[in-house]
């Protein structure tokens, strides 16, 4: 239907009547909502904006139904915009939020300047409201135009108190108090519901008690407040009492609320436990989702968590309200008491274990300070999940920090540690693709190498020799590197020609890897006169070294060497490698 009557409401042209009893069809020309060029429409905002206001119920009236289509069918460009901001006007009166909206949307599409207009505002507010888009009523109700317009107040104080912003509904009432009261008793009453509810939650209980009784003593959604205020006002009896009725007789809505209410009833007598509590504010949040009523399920949850000391608790109710609900001047305190429970779980020196720690982090992440105090977090906890060689996991933490945080030539040296803990988890795909999907062309060289060096970690790890080889290509550390990557795959032909060897004097650790490594290529490819020549250039150097014996044993002729031997002499060669710390990740990584 609500297809059929935006056509209708869009169409340009009155629908020319035609035989009954006939099949023949209106001129497609005549038909509303088909191809036929609409005519353009006179402009309607200014004539609108002179219209007196709407302050109060009586403003919402117009033709609907048949003899609103009926003028709708009728109208002339000059009066179509007209025709529609009427039918409008009574389908809001009559309740109808989604059909009112409807026509509201094809009204703006023709002349955008209405959104301009503060009737056209508060139209669309009050029918955002009855189709329960709280924020967008809000902010069409919130003009400046409105701020002290009975009508609008009225029906804030409802989007606010549907949206959990009990403390800006109460804001409106004394505003909204004219077109209340001037409303029928049964048109008034989802205003003062509203009011009595968000009076509730903000601590104000009597004066809600007080405009409750101006409903009978069976009905549900009234009874259901009553109970709440009484708990609140130190008769959880009398408050338990009320509640069982409306949940006996309401609709679900008012059983969810009354099954709440019953809960805070049972913690302020002691006589649910607050373990208990936690069990039922559970399943009844898995049944309903949503609303005021959620919203006062995780408060509740997130002070028994806090009185608990369940961090887990506590930052998953903490985590949901900022997540999804308004709560106002609450908000910045909450979120500074969550960060600072979280990171205190994250310090080194909590009794927190490790892989907790990290599950927290990563299941509450988006509450983690914001600059350089959050990145300093996650660093450390990562720093101290690589220490403990959970690779993947730190790996993990600083992926997400990687694509959700840094920016522009920050992702530079985040990128090379995301892909070098990926190695050292045994994933080099995933450390190819951190590299990959971070290029920029406003890296330094410095940065530019060192991504390329790990680069060519990871496809060696792939087994992609020849791909890593040509990665390195204009790094100045190349020859280290490929010759640590030759001898790492015991391929001793190109790893003699790779091997660049020190000056005799002065030998590093690293120097004598070197050396030595060359002297066992060398033996193995059975080049007896290179391997004496070795033996020659470095002999004096190696002679007060610890590693002397090794280069003794290494470089004797091939067939003199005892098996023995040379396994000790293997074992003899420094760690360090010549490649320096791409060497050392080489060697971790295999």
């Amino acid at each position: 239907m609500r297809t059929a009557l935006i056509a209708l409401l869009a169409g340009a042209t009155t629908v020319a009547p035609h035989a009954a009893g006939t099949d023949a069809a209106p001129a497609a020309a005549s038909r509303p909502g088909t191809g036929a060029a609409p005519s353009i429409l006179p402009p309607f905002a200014a004539q609108l904006a002179q219209v007196p206001m709407i302050t109060g119920a009586s403003g919402w009236h117009g033709e609907t139904g048949e003899a609103g289509w009926a003028l709708l069918a009728a109208s002339r460009p000059e009066n179509r915009q007209l025709r529609r901001w009427t039918y409008a006007l009574g389908l809001i009166g009559e309740g109808h939020g989604a059909e009112a909206l409807g026509v509201l949307d094809v009204m703006q599409s023709g002349d955008r300047d209405l959104g301009l207009v503060a009737s056209y505002l508060l139209a669309r507010g009050v029918a955002l409201t009855l189709v329960e888009r709280d924020e967008d009523a809000i902010s069409a109700l919130s003009a400046e135009e409105l701020s002290a317009n009975p009508e609008a107040c009225a029906w804030r104080l409802r989007a606010f108190a549907h949206a959990g912003a009990a403390e800006d509904a109460i804001r409106q009432v004394n505003c909204a108090l004219p077109a209340i009261n001037g409303r029928s008793p049964e048109a008034r009453a989802p205003f003062v519901l509203a009011a009595a509810g968000a009076a509730i939650d903000a601590g104000q209980p009597r004066p809600a008690l007080a405009w409750l009784k101006l409903f009978g003593d069976r009905n549900p959604e009234a009874n259901v407040l009553r109970g709440r205020a009484l708990v609140a006002t130190g008769d959880p009896q009398g408050g338990r009492f009320r509640l069982e009725r409306a949940a006996r007789n309401g609709g679900a809505a008012v059983r969810a609320q009354a099954k709440l209410g019953m809960i805070e009833a049972g913690l302020v007598t002691h006589s649910l436990s607050p373990a208990d509590a936690m069990k039922q504010l559970g399943d009844l949040r898995f049944g309903w989702r949503g609303g005021a009523v959620e919203q006062r399920a995780l408060e509740i949850e997130l002070r028994l968590a806090t009185e608990a000391h369940d961090l887990r608790g506590q930052l998953r109710a903490g985590a949901a309200l900022i997540r999804y609900f308004r709560i106002g001047k609450k908000a910045a305190p909450m979120l500074a008491e969550l960060q600072a429970a979280l990171a205190a779980a994250l310090a080194p020196d909590s009794s927190v274990s490790l892989a907790e720690a990290a599950g927290l982090y990563w299941d509450f992440r988006e509450l983690a300070p914001a600059g350089g105090e959050g990145d300093a977090l996650v660093f450390r906890l990562a720093g101290r999940l690589q220490d403990a060689g959970l690779y993947a996991r730190a790996a993990e933490l600083l992926q997400y920090q990687l694509t959700q945080r840094a920016q522009d030539v920050a992702q530079g040296p985040l990128s090379v540690k995301v892909a070098t803990l990926h190695i050292l988890a045994g994933r080099p795909d995933r450390a190819l693709d951190a590299i990959r999907t971070t290029e920029q062309a406003s890296y330094s060289d410095a940065m530019r190498y060192d991504r390329k060096r790990v680069e060519a970690v990871a496809l060696h790890r792939l087994g992609r020799t020849d791909a890593a080889m040509a990665a390195l290509d204009d790094l100045p550390d190349a020859h280290a590197i490929r010759a640590e990557m030759r001898w790492q795959a015991k391929d001793w032909g190109n790893f003699v020609g790779e091997n660049a060897l020190p000056a005799p004097k002065g030998l590093s650790e690293p120097a004598q890897a070197a050396v030595l490594r060359q002297a066992v290529a060398l033996a193995m490819l059975g080049r007896e006169d290179q391997l004496e020549a070795l033996r020659a250039r470095y002999a004096a150097a190696f002679k007060t070294l610890p590693s002397g014996q090794a280069f003794d044993v290494l470089t004797r002729k091939v067939g003199s060497i005892d098996p023995a031997a040379i396994g000790a002499a293997m074992t003899a060669i420094p760690q360090a490698s010549p490649a320096g710390a791409i060497g050392d990740l080489l060697d971790a990584a295999s």
